[in-house]
């Protein structure tokens, strides 16, 4: 019988087994990779599209595009299309991005083919309804009007703005104007121009049948070359500005400076001090900020990569009279990281939880999948991921305090602050 009051003994891995995924091409030159396990009989099929902000013509369109894909073809209504997937047991989910446009179509592998010859047809068929555009307009200026009023959009939108610049497709945000201007026939060419050539990710329990069945469908789909991200940081412009709000009580604060990508030599160990400093509930800044001075529910610091711009950012919620010492206890914490060496201990836990937490993002199949996906993107060796681990698994307290005094410097960073 099962002692209870005995703890489980804690045993280390340092393993990462991804799913190595099956390729092949279809007709038209794109490529398919299957990536294929799990024991329930569900899969997922995402399209990749390279339309995103990134590559939009016309300000907007990446996003009207995608949202109005599923909103009519030359034979079905907007309700038509939703009926006929509940009535598969299947899911269609559309995320436009700053560069890419994911469709993905999550299916019982019994209806597979049903559903996928319906996801087909809005690739090649899909009209944009006048009408579905003109309520989506509706519904996104309100939802808008509504996130204007947030502290937390106008702090994240200004970061943005201010860190990459008010033209960059990573820095400007739709207005009412942009929404306006969006015409039927701008997301048709929008449509025509850029959802024709994508990379294919299938994951899940898919018969051979079924393969060469999505294989055989897909023909139409012409090759993605996807350009390798984009190395360079740009120089930044170190500001501090505070944006008053009237009526509000609390203010939303945002630290942060552009960054590298994944490849370089330094992002194992930015990616552990990252964790560290406001990476997870037991991070420096949790306890200080949170616990200690009490000035905020939650804060958080992350990585965020993209193709053409990476960024590290700090954000929180404080009242409006702590801004300035939330401020100042966040440059105190990153200047602990380069001063201080780190404790064993305190190296050991955050060591052992993100590589925990990174093993613990692929028990499915879809999520071995996400992870094939950001390898495919960001052009990444195969054993990009167990390699990460095996680097973060050896690095010293030593290493981390060059990596802090080369990249988060605290004088560096950019300050916002909305409230």
């Amino acid at each position: 019988m099962l002692d209870r009051t005995q703890a489980p003994s804690f045993v280390k891995s340092s393993s990462f087994d991804l799913i190595r995924p099956e390729r092949t091409t279809v007709a038209g030159g794109a490529e398919v990779l299957f990536v294929l396990g799990g024991s329930q009989n569900v899969c997922k099929i995402e399209l990749l599209f390279q339309a995103g902000r990134w590559n939009e013509r016309s300000f907007g369109a990446g996003y009207f595009t995608s949202q109005l894909l599923s909103k009519g073809t030359k034979t079905k209504s907007s309700f038509q299309i939703a009926q006929a997937f509940d009535q598969l047991g299947a899911h269609l989910e559309i995320n436009p991005g700053a560069d890419f446009v994911s469709v993905a179509l999550y299916s019982l592998t019994r209806k597979l083919e049903s559903s996928f010859e319906l996801l087909v047809e809005l690739l090649l068929d899909s009209v944009f309804p006048e009408k579905e555009l003109a309520q989506l307009k509706t519904i996104y200026l309100q939802n808008l009007r509504i996130n204007k009023e947030k502290t937390s959009f106008q702090s994240s939108v200004l970061f943005r703005r201010t860190l990459y610049g008010s033209s960059h497709p990573y820095g400007k945000e739709l207005d009412d104007t942009d929404v306006q201007r969006i015409s039927q026939a701008e997301l048709v060419k929008h449509f025509n121009e850029f959802f024709k050539e994508a990379t294919v990710i299938v994951s899940g329990k898919v018969s051979e049948e079924q393969q060469q069945y999505i294989v055989s469908s897909l023909g139409f789909l012409k090759q993605q070359v996807i350009a390798p991200a984009d190395a360079t940081i740009p120089v930044l412009n170190v500001t501090s500005e505070i944006i008053s709000k009237e009526g509000s009580v609390q203010a939303s604060i945002r630290m942060g400076k552009p960054f590298f990508g994944r490849l370089h030599a330094d992002y194992a160990g930015a990616i552990l001090l990252n964790h560290m400093l406001g990476g997870y509930f037991g991070s420096r800044l949790m306890k200080n900020i949170r616990e200690e001075k009490g000035l905020t529910y939650g804060i958080s610091s992350s990585l965020s990569m993209a193709l053409h711009g990476n960024h590290f950012v700090i954000g929180a919620d404080v009242n409006l009279e702590n801004v300035q010492l939330a401020f100042g206890e966040i440059r105190k914490e990153m200047k602990r990281l380069r001063e201080e060496a780190i404790d064993p201990g305190e190296l050991e836990i955050a060591r052992n939880h993100f590589i925990g937490s990174l093993q613990l993002e692929i028990t499915t199949s879809f999520a071995h999948a996400d992870k094939v996906k950001n390898i495919k993107i960001f052009g990444l060796p195969d054993t990009y991921y167990q390699q990460l681990i095996h680097r973060i698994d050896a690095i010293s307290a030593e290493y981390l305090m060059e990596v802090a005094n080369r990249h988060f410097q605290e004088e560096q960073l950019l300050q916002i602050a909305v409230g």
